[in-house]
């Protein structure tokens, strides 16, 4: 596309500056206008800028131009007017998972590798996601998939919907080929993919109520596709793995969580960090057997009274081994996300694309 020249300044003003292109930050190679910028000093403070023609990066120690670091290699050490030091670095995913502007909670990267693992989400896969929050999860899926494969992303509030489509267009530099994002429930979109025969590989659910999308899901799911689901308490696990059971066309469920443990690395000063991500989530998988046959029963021994009618029958179990009864977000102690919220995330992803 051919660029057009800006327009001539009136009366010998200086006319404005060329917006700089939008740039996704799925890349590699020098920086150029557009591209987000991290710079960390020598403590590791973090401040992400975007690269403009004649832009400034402004701090209480200095100033330092754009122009420095435009057409540089990625990893360069640059200097403001001051002498203060920077490494300037393009910002990784995980980067941006935990810096974007979100409403809904994110899938923390810990999670999200071990989704794209044991889901074994591959290039040219076709994945259905739904419960799409803040776009994080769907950014992942949508490198892992590749150009041959797809993702077709179900989320019930229009807001979210919203805010994930910028901030997955803010990554990706524009609208993602491979990418459809629809507005709904899960049980009535997914049958629709395509009526009669199955449409997709992979399905990963992370919404409140999983069980209630298993027979939707086993519809969808080719055999042997692999169904994943994301939930945050144990009563949501223990219901998701028992709906599982009780469709009778999923193998036995597998579920864990998981922590990872930084270790801080000085010198003789080889010690775990004060710090750690711990519990964030419980993951769930299952495996979609051969359409209209019965996954095997696994023998188990389970505890005494695990399986009792009366205990699980009882109030305090409510939740645990396939109750019937409903749940909502005040069931779990979720909190609603206020709008003022999500307008306040809008805003700041579009004009972090520029900051």
């Amino acid at each position: 596309m051919t660029e057009q020249p800006p327009p001539a300044a009136h009366d010998g003003a200086p006319g404005p500056a060329p917006r700089a292109p939008r740039r996704g930050l799925d890349r590699t190679g020098p920086f150029a206008l557009g591209d987000k910028v991290q710079l960390a000093d020598s403590k590791n403070r973090l401040h992400t800028i975007t690269l403009k023609p004649g832009g400034q990066f402004h701090s209480h120690r200095g100033v330092l131009g754009h122009d420095q670091l435009i057409g540089a290699e990625d990893g360069v050490v640059v200097e403001d007017n001051h002498g203060t030091r920077y490494q300037a670095l393009r910002p990784l995913y995980a980067d941006y998972m935990l810096s974007m502007p979100r409403g809904a909670a994110i899938i923390y990267p810990k999670d999200s590798a071990q989704i794209l693992m044991w889901g074994d989400i591959f290039p040219g896969a076709r994945v259905l996601e739904a419960g799409v929050g803040s776009g994080g999860l769907t950014t992942a899926l949508l490198r892992a998939v590749g150009a041959e494969g797809s993702v077709h992303s179900i989320e019930r509030r229009e807001d979210f919907a919203e805010v994930a489509r910028e901030n997955v267009e803010t990554f990706f530099g524009g609208p993602h080929p491979s990418w459809q994002l629809s507005v709904g429930d899960f049980q009535e979109l997914a049958p629709t993919l395509s009526p009669g025969e199955p449409a997709v590989d992979r399905v990963v659910l992370d919404m409140l109520a999983p069980w209630e999308c298993v027979d939707a899901a086993a519809e969808v799911l080719v055999s042997g596709g692999v169904f994943l689901a994301y939930v945050a308490t144990v009563t949501q696990l223990s219901r998701t793995a028992e709906a599982l059971r009780a469709h009778g066309e999923f193998t036995e469920p597998d579920a864990w969580e998981s922590f990872v443990r930084p270790w801080h690395l000085e010198g003789l000063a080889v010690r775990p960090k004060h710090r750690m991500n711990a519990h964030t989530g419980f993951l769930l998988t299952a495996r979609r057997t051969a359409h209209g046959q019965q996954a095997l029963t696994r023998a188990t021994r389970p505890a005494p009274g695990s399986r009792d009618a009366e205990e699980l029958d009882h109030p305090d179990n409510d939740g645990f081994g396939g109750s019937e009864s409903e749940w909502g977000p005040q069931e779990l102690g979720e909190r609603g996300v206020a709008p003022r919220k999500l307008k306040r995330a809008l805003r700041d992803i579009r004009q972090g694309r520029d900051r």
